[in-house]
């Protein structure tokens, strides 16, 4: 399995913890986000979204990053990840849905402006985080909700669902995403999520940095 992906970015590292989480080995395929290299002619053959991650599996190409990690899951069989208990999996497969369609869209505001913008020099615009700030909290509060009555997503263990939805607020701190409320989101992301492994393997840090300093 070939993963062409920058493992700075919200989608490429969910794929890779996720394949790592999944135990699926992949061949990284080195695809530079911020130099645009998504957009070039070889690779808009791949994707012609020209957006990232994507992959190739003998000879079937993927792109959407949920829908790779549905596919590697079921590919090694990972029932623990991805169930195929009917509701348990209708339950995983509506938190992917959620993410890509509302979740991500919404903490991305945040990692544009706190993040991505310093990088060039560029001050967050404050009318864009407040024009925000009303759909954030009230998709931080669904989180809230669920995490106070179960310790992952989608029941007792973790699964894809974790790995998805954790993605768009990896870099929480950095992209100051307003969490003072939310003790349950906190304590999932920070207690659960980042003890992972493979959460730990694909750290990015401040100016999308891979891997923690040497102390």
């Amino acid at each position: 399995m070939k993963i062409y992906a920058d493992p700075i970015t919200v989608n490429c590292r969910k794929v890779l913890a996720g394949l790592d989480f999944l135990g699926v080995p992949y061949e990284l395929a080195h695809t530079d986000y911020f130099t645009a290299q998504q957009k070039s002619p070889a690779y808009l053959a791949i994707n012609p979204n020209a957006s990232l991650p994507a992959m190739e599996d003998d000879g079937f190409v993927l792109w959407e990053s949920n829908a790779i990690l549905q596919y590697a899951a079921d590919k090694v069989g990972n029932e623990s990840a991805y169930p195929r208990d009917l509701k348990t999996r209708a339950d995983i497969n509506r938190w992917l849905l959620w993410e890509s369609s509302s979740w991500f869209p919404s903490a991305y505001v945040y990692l544009v402006e706190h993040c991505v913008k310093p990088l060039f020099s560029q001050a967050p615009d404050a009318a864009v985080l407040a024009a925000q700030d009303v759909n954030f909290h009230k998709l931080a509060g669904i989180l809230e909700t669920r995490l106070g009555t179960s310790a992952w997503l989608a029941g007792p263990n973790p699964t894809i669902a974790d790995i998805a939805v954790a993605a768009p607020m990896h870099m929480h701190s950095l992209q100051k995403l307003p969490l003072e409320n939310y003790p349950n989101l906190r304590r999932w992301m920070t207690e659960r999520v980042e003890k992972l492994p493979c959460w730990e393997k694909t750290y990015v840090g401040p100016g999308f940095t891979l891997g923690r300093a040497a102390a």
